[in-house]
């Protein structure tokens, strides 16, 4: 395997000096094909993601393949425009030029999905890598074998391996990979390998982008919508069973509120989840593996025993991999549920008495991917969004904001770095080079030396600049 990736390697970068010639014409053809295959290939990208993680057709539909579509139209109707020089302004030392920025591709870039939307997560980059003009290596997660195996078949069928290529495999087939130079390298995944991720490329000074995850907090204040509040968060967070990067970590919330939230939040979970006395497994996805299962559990275990309130759920199917929707009251920052990304069906409620406490919280804990702001107050809106950092945010919802290529996403600090979908995406994936074209009346020569009789022109020249 390894001999076979370093050959593939070698082929895309010899191939990645003719791709880089290419037009928008022959970026969208492939594009489109692209779209093609997956839509050929839809029923099995279904089955794969319920064997993978039980998710309902419809719920791979509008999270995963339908997102993707949406992706490719968007690059198809926009990458002309994107392709296209921009102009730039001119200053006191380049007055007669003309300047541009030129959008070139960065090479042969790498792509590492994670499982828990393993066709989206790798379609996305793979979307703005194209339209960049890019070579790719896609490296699928092991943990979804299923949806990997049909990513590794597609990819063979539609693309030439000296374009695009797939190679599945556990942690050794990516330590292959990230030993190699690669000209860009897009991983999304937890912040630990995030940092291993990062320190692989250092090595050969390859450009990164870093989506990682973190705690996103949903905060709630008493001017809220505190029916609608709870429904959102509770799709939010349980949407994929919540193994979401962006799913509602914790809620904070004003004391006096909290007792209606968990009333609002239990009438959410029954309507969504539970038409009859037993959980509807056809709508809810089940955890991913076994590892993850104990996890979470134990996880759940611990937080009861410091103090932490089992409100509502807490119960573990280990035959099918199912853990109940979950809240927990009555937790402290210091609890255990409280220190890491849960990325499971677990909700965290914690009180507070004044705005300023909860955002001094957030701060607290590193940069999160996301932030929800449930108020109809425009001054607490503002005061947490100017009091705080987040990748992106929400104002009374949550996930939302992923679906509009026009919006970047992308994490801060701990929870990632760059940016994707739309613009964002097609600008991580390329090289913003900039070029000037000097005209016959160029001045720079008034700066050439000898220095001596040009002493004169400096505070002419320091009154213009």
């Amino acid at each position: 395997m390894e001999q076979q990736i370093k050959s593939v390697f070698d082929l895309q970068q010899q191939h990645k000096f003719e791709l880089r010639k290419t037009d928008a014409k022959t970026r969208i053809a492939k594009l489109k094909k692209l779209k093609q295959a997956l839509t050929d290939a839809e029923a099995e990208i279904f089955a794969a993601l319920e064997q993978d993680l039980r998710k309902n057709p419809f719920e791979s539909a509008v999270t995963e393949l339908y997102f993707t579509y949406a992706e490719i139209d968007h690059a198809i109707k926009k990458l002309r425009g994107w392709m296209r020089p921009k102009a730039a302004g001119r200053t006191l030392s380049n007055f007669f030029v003309r300047n541009s920025i030129y959008y070139e591709p960065k090479g042969v870039c790498l792509i590492i999905a994670p499982w828990n939307y393993p066709l989206q997560l790798m379609m996305s980059p793979l979307v703005s890598a194209i339209a960049a003009g890019n070579c790719a290596i896609l490296k699928p997660s092991e943990i979804s074998v299923a949806t990997a195996s049909v990513i590794a078949k597609l990819i063979a069928n539609t693309f030439e391996p000296k374009e695009i290529a797939c190679f599945e495999g556990d942690a050794a087939v990516s330590t292959t990979l990230l030993g190699l130079p690669f000209d860009h390298i897009f991983f999304t995944g937890s912040t630990a390998i995030g940092k291993i991720v990062m320190e692989a490329a250092a090595k050969n000074l390859t450009s990164v982008t870093l989506e990682l995850g973190g705690k996103s907090p949903a905060i709630v204040d008493e001017t809220c919508d505190l029916k609608k509040a709870a429904e959102k968060i509770a799709w939010g967070k349980l949407v994929n069973a919540g193994q979401t990067c962006i799913a509602p970590d914790y809620v904070l919330i004003e004391q006096k509120l909290e007792a209606d939230f968990v009333k609002h939040y239990h009438a959410a979970v029954e309507k969504m989840f539970y038409p009859h006395s037993e959980i509807n497994k056809n709508d809810y996805a089940k955890i991913v593996n076994q590892k993850q299962f104990d996890r979470l559990q134990k996880l759940i275990e611990a937080s009861a025993a410091e103090g932490a309130i089992v409100a509502i759920g807490g119960k573990f199917d280990e035959k099918d991999l199912t853990i109940t929707p979950t809240l927990l009251t009555a937790v402290t920052e210091n609890n255990v549920i409280m220190q890491d990304e849960i990325f499971g069906p677990v909700l965290p409620v914690v009180g507070y008495s004044r705005l300023g406490e909860a955002i001094d919280l957030v701060n607290r804990k590193q940069k999160p991917l996301a932030l929800y702001i449930f108020s109809d107050s425009t001054v607490n809106q503002n005061k947490i969004i100017a009091e705080t950092s987040a990748g992106g945010t929400c104002v009374n919802d949550v996930l939302v904001h992923i679906g509009n290529p026009n919006l970047p996403f992308g994490g801060v600090n701990s929870s990632g770095m760059g940016s994707c979908h739309g613009i964002f995406g097609f600008k991580t994936f390329s090289h913003e080079r900039a070029v000037v074209f000097q005209s016959k009346l160029g001045v720079t020569k008034m700066i050439y030396p000898p220095y001596a009789p040009k002493m004169g022109l400096l505070k002419w020249l320091k009154k213009l600049m």
